[in-house]
C-alpha cells in the first residue's frame, strides 16, 4: 500500500544510502518528546544511525528522547528558531497555530492506513509551503495506530462520558471533550502514566502504542477500538542548519528521510497489531464500540469536520476536496 503512494523518486532514495563524504564533521540535535523505547524514538535512532553511516562517521544527529530536551509543545518553535536543528512534533499539537496542522486529527476522516496515506498526500503540499515560509522543512511522517479509547469503566454512550476527566493534549481533544460532556484536563505523553494513576484523568483517547508505553492496564481496564483518527508525528529541520550543509551531506539525510518514512509507516503496522495484543496480555478488556456509541462518535466526527473546514478556509477546502477525489 505504501509504495502505491509514494512517490517513485522518494522510495529510490530511501532504498540508496550512498556514502556521502564530508568536507568536516557536524553535529546536529533532534529533540523529541517521546519514550526511547517507543517505535517512533526507535525510528528516529535508524535515521540518526543512517546518516552517520552514510556519511562514514561526519555528520552525527543526536536524538534526545523522553522530551529531556524540550517538551512537546516547545519543540517545533525550537527547531524554528534554531535552538536546536531538528525536532520531532505531533503535529495536531499545532491545529491552533493554523487548522492545516489538525487534519489528521479530525474523528473518523481517516481511521486506515490506506486512508491516511492519502490524507497526508492532500495535506503534504500544504505543510511544505507554511513550513517553509517559517524556516524549517519536513523530513518525513510517520502515523500513529488507530486512536482508541482507554476508560476506567465500561461505556456505551456519550451519555456515560459526562463529567469525566478527560486527557486534552490538542485542541481537536478537547473538543471532542467538549462533545461527550466530559472535563478536559491538558496532559502530556510524558506525564500520563502519573495522571491515570492519581486519577487526575479517567478516559484517554490515543494509540494502542501509547497504552503499552505507559501500562496503562495498570490504572485503566477498558479499551474500546474506536479507531477515531490517525495522528502523524512530523520530523522537521531547520532550513538554515540544512542548507549550511554540504550537497553530499543534504542528500544523505534525505536519503536516509525517506528510508525512514517508509519503514516508520509499515512499523505502525506492525505497532498496532503488537500493542493490542499486549494490552490483552495484561489483562485489559478490548472492546468493540456499541452500535450506538459508534453512530454517536460518526456524528460527532461529522461536526467537527465541518467545524474544521470552516476555520480552515479555502486550505481546508482544498485538502478535503483533493483527499475525497
Amino acid at each position: 500500500m505504501i509504495r502505491r503512494f509514494l512517490p517513485a523518486s522518494v522510495l529510490a532514495a530511501g532504498l540508496a544510502l550512498a556514502s556521502c563524504p564530508l568536507s568536516a564533521q557536524s553535529k546536529w540535535d533532534l529533540a523529541s518528546a517521546y519514550a526511547p523505547n517507543s517505535f517512533q524514538t526507535i525510528n528516529l535512532q535508524q535515521f540518526a544511525s543512517d546518516v552517520e553511516k552514510a556519511t562514514a562517521g561526519k555528520m552525527k544527529i543526536t536524538v534526545h528522547s523522553n522530551a529531556s530536551l524540550f517538551k512537546l509543545p516547545e519543540i517545533k518553535r525550537a527547531v524554528q528558531s534554531g535552538q536546536v536543528e531538528a525536532g520531532e512534533i505531533a503535529l495536531l499539537a499545532f491545529q491552533n497555530e493554523w487548522q492545516i496542522f489538525g487534519a489528521d486529527s479530525q474523528p473518523f476522516l481517516s481511521s486506515t492506513y490506506e486512508e491516511a496515506m492519502k490524507l497526508y498526500r492532500a495535506q503534504k503540499p500544504l505543510l511544505e509551503k507554511k513550513l517553509s515560509q517559517q524556516g524549517m522543512m519536513v523530513l518525513y511522517t510517520v502515523p500513529w495506530p488507530p486512536q482508541g479509547l482507554f476508560i476506567t469503566k465500561p461505556v456505551s454512550s456519550v451519555e456515560d462520558f459526562r463529567g469525566m476527566k478527560w486527557r486534552s493534549y490538542s485542541p481537536s481533544t478537547g473538543r471532542l471533550a467538549e462533545l461527550f460532556g466530559a472535563q478536559p484536563v491538558t496532559i502530556q505523553a510524558a506525564e500520563l502514566a502519573q495522571a491515570l494513576a492519581t486519577g487526575v484523568v479517567e478516559a484517554v483517547m490515543t494509540s494502542p502504542t501509547t497504552g503499552v508505553e505507559t501500562k496503562m492496564w495498570e490504572s485503566v481496564k477498558y479499551y474500546y477500538d474506536v479507531q477515531a483518527w490517525m495522528p502523524k508525528n512530523a520530523v522537521l529541520v531547520n532550513r538554515k542548519a540544512f542548507e549550511r550543509l554540504n550537497e553530499e551531506s543534504r542528500n544523505a539525510i534525505l536519503a536516509a528521510a525517506a528510508a525512514a518514512e517508509t519503514r516508520g509507516w509499515k512499523a505502525s503496522v506492525t505497532e498496532n497489531a503488537n500493542a493490542l495484543a499486549t494490552l490483552k496480555a495484561n489483562g485489559m478488556i478490548i472492546n468493540a464500540p456499541s452500535d450506538q456509541l459508534k453512530e454517536q462518535l460518526r456524528k460527532i466526527g461529522e461536526t467537527m469536520v465541518k467545524e474544521w473546514e470552516v476555520k480552515a478556509g479555502s486550505d481546508g477546502e482544498a485538502l478535503l476536496r483533493a483527499y475525497r477525489r
